[in-house]
């Protein structure tokens, strides 16, 4: 009896090691159809571990086989999803949220003299000129604002003094390695909505066969192809669209849709 009790006080450590081993960071993007999905709350009610998604809706939070994940947004439906083998090894999880919409029974425009028809309303309209840096000609009016990541990573490697503490530090916790992932990623993610803005949204349904509905996962597809950027780099739009025509017969056939 004593060493049955011996070796279970043994293998409880070594099963709860071995749980949290199996930890990993999961990737993923939260879709809507405004693309309205900044800020959006992921909390892995399993662990109680929890983000926020960045401007693009990219996250990344730990979890093990199992776990519970809950999506939520003032502006969308709350989700829930349970950490499945084929989610857990995926190198991107995609999850399009549905809108919470919210009926209105009755607008009023008045005292505002406005007819509801926008066509007659914007010809009363007193519209005062646009004031602009550039309108102004101000002297800062066409430099580029670095976006968050960029200064994120800035900060991360920047440091003053005779020994840089921050950017040693930062680079030994691997937080400027995942500074520059995010930013990457992020370069990666406009060239794709640079992509999309060329070709009407229909075209890839009825020429492409994608369903409306995988049409964010077919362009991460896309996204992880070495030679996706150098081919959107070219502008050719010839070029492109000869490119998702190719991934798009692959695509089809590696996730069995008709």
């Amino acid at each position: 009896m004593r060493s049955k009790i011996f070796i279970c006080c043994c293998t409880l450590p070594v099963l709860s090691l071995a749980q949290i081993d199996n930890a990993k960071d999961l990737d993923g993007r939260v879709t809507s159809r405004d693309g309205d999905v900044a800020a959006t709350h992921v909390l892995n009610t399993t662990t109680q571990r929890a983000t926020i998604t960045d401007l693009n809706g990219f996250f990344d939070i730990p979890v093990h086989l199992n776990d519970t994940l809950i999506f939520s947004a003032v502006q969308f439906k709350k989700k829930q999803i349970v950490i499945t083998q084929s989610i857990y090894d995926s190198k991107m999880l995609v999850v399009p949220l549905e809108d919470e919409l919210t009926e209105l029974e009755e607008v009023v425009v008045t005292p505002y003299n406005l007819s509801g028809d926008i066509t007659k309303d914007l010809l009363s309209l007193e519209i005062e000129p646009v004031v602009t840096a550039s309108t102004l000609n101000l002297p800062n009016a066409y430099v580029r604002v670095p976006t968050k990541a960029e200064r994120e990573l800035y900060e991360a490697t920047s440091g003053g003094g005779l020994i840089p503490v921050t950017p040693i530090l930062n680079a030994i916790s691997g937080r400027t390695k995942m500074l520059k992932k995010r930013l990457a990623r992020n370069k990666l993610y406009d060239r794709t909505l640079r992509v999309r803005e060329f070709y009407a949204d229909s075209l890839y349904r009825t020429k492409l066969h994608i369903p409306e509905a995988n049409t964010d996962d077919f362009f991460y597809y896309c996204e992880i192809d070495p030679s996706f950027q150098s081919i959107v780099d070219t502008h050719d739009l010839f070029k492109i669209w000869e490119f998702l025509e190719r991934k798009s017969i692959v695509y089809l056939e590696n996730n069995d849709i008709d």
